[in-house]
């Protein structure tokens, strides 16, 4: 074997951190094409997602995961704390992202769960473009790098791509030398039925801010090439019957936009043409229903 691939890197990174500091904006920036959905609602994410970025001598797994906090009264909520805690034991290192000039107990939670699995750590700090004066970034990192033996902590800034590529390359190093692990061109593990149920929950949430806050699953029901296109039949899961008219929308309006803009972004994303139709069906309480996580692929 060559030194040249004696030097090769590979392995799984898992991204780790509270809802809402950027995990999922980080993982689609380093692979470098959307692999997860993002919304302004925390913990949009709910399954684990891995998406693979390579550099010249290195491939990263990136494990995307739900953020992990304090407060899980619903099954579904606990069944993505444990999706993020399972992440964990399968990493070669971990990425602690946590949020400039922010701490609170969410964090120390996900340091906490580090600290326990006993995986080597990096600390990203993220959304560094928000820090006003700049000047108070550098006391926050000099006070986060002592909360634990990182290997690096890293600036960055998902939202702007900054710092991207010092992150890829410091986590290529801490990997283990080893041949890459996925097929030349593979982005991530998840299939298009995947992706498509994602776009558009993630539709479905923009469009609905506050007013359905976690009752909605979508489930593709089926998918089939027909005349050169994609057609899928996907179901939106609320979990009460009120919430089915808001979804519709009046005169079924709300429905046919979030269907709109799913596809567009499906056309692009899956590079083929895409008809989409969409039901609104009631499955009382889903999200604390533990037969219902696990027929959604959530347990």
């Amino acid at each position: 074997m060559s030194d040249t691939a004696l030097e090769f890197h590979s392995g799984f990174a898992a991204l780790v951190g509270r809802p809402n500091v950027g995990k999922s904006t980080l993982l689609n920036v380093l692979v470098g094409q959307k692999v997860s959905i993002v919304t302004p609602r925390p913990q949009t994410t709910r399954h684990r997602i891995v998406g693979i970025s390579r550099l010249p001598n290195a491939e990263i797994a990136f494990v995307d995961t739900p953020g992990l906090h304090h407060h899980a009264n619903r099954a579904l909520n606990k069944a993505m704390n444990r999706t993020a805690a399972s992440a964990l034991e399968g990493a070669d290192l971990v990425v602690l992202v946590v949020e400039a000039t922010r701490w609170n107990n969410e964090d120390d939670l996900a340091l906490e769960r580090i600290k326990n699995s006993g995986r080597p750590a990096l600390l990203a700090v993220n959304k560094v473009d928000r820090v006003h004066p700049r000047g108070l970034l550098l006391p926050y990192l000099a006070a986060v790098a002592q909360k634990h033996e990182f290997l690096e902590v890293v600036p960055v800034s998902a939202l702007k791509a900054d710092g991207i590529a010092d992150l890829q390359r410091t986590i290529a190093q801490h990997l283990p030398k080893a041949p890459a692990m996925f097929p030349d061109g593979e982005l991530t593990d998840r299939g298009r039925e995947f992706r498509i149920a994602e776009m558009i929950r993630e539709k479905l949430t923009l469009e609905l801010n506050q007013e359905v806050p976690y009752g909605i699953a979508v489930e593709v029901e089926r998918m089939v090439e027909e005349d050169g296109q994609l057609v899928v039949d996907a179901a939106i899961w609320v979990d009460r019957e009120g919430q089915k008219p808001i979804v519709i929308g009046a005169k079924g309006e709300r429905l046919k936009r979030v269907g709109r803009s799913a596809r567009l972004a499906l056309n692009g994303l899956l590079g083929q043409r895409l008809h989409l139709t969409l039901w609104v069906k009631v499955r009382e309480n889903w999200a604390d229903n533990t037969r219902a996580l696990q027929e959604l692929g959530l347990e």
